[in-house]
């Protein structure tokens, strides 16, 4: 295990759910998620304060859906790595 400022992370080629690749998915899964929401939020925030200006209303409204289109992109993309990796391949360190 290697102490960092994102959490511990294993070195070690174990399987289950201590292993490596499982603690960098964990960890930029929760990066990827994070940013989505301060996007959001970020989006939220030029909306209220547009004053009516369509200009700034549709960077807003483009923000929000780049971040929601962003977060369905992880999700998607580590269901796909699990349906894959794990159920039909049957590769060790995914569970």
């Amino acid at each position: 295990m290697v102490d960092t400022a994102l959490g511990c992370i294993s070195t070690s080629v174990e399987t289950g759910s201590n292993s490596f690749f499982t603690s960098v998915i964990k960890i930029a899964v929760g990066l990827g998620g994070g940013l989505a929401l301060i996007l959001m939020l970020f989006g939220v925030f030029i909306i209220t304060t547009s004053a009516g200006i369509p200009d700034k209303l549709k960077e807003g409204q483009e923000i929000i859906t780049s971040a929601i289109s962003g977060l369905i992109f992880i999700i998607l993309s580590v269901f796909l790595l699990r349906l894959i990796g794990v159920d039909i391949l049957g590769l060790p360190g995914l569970k």
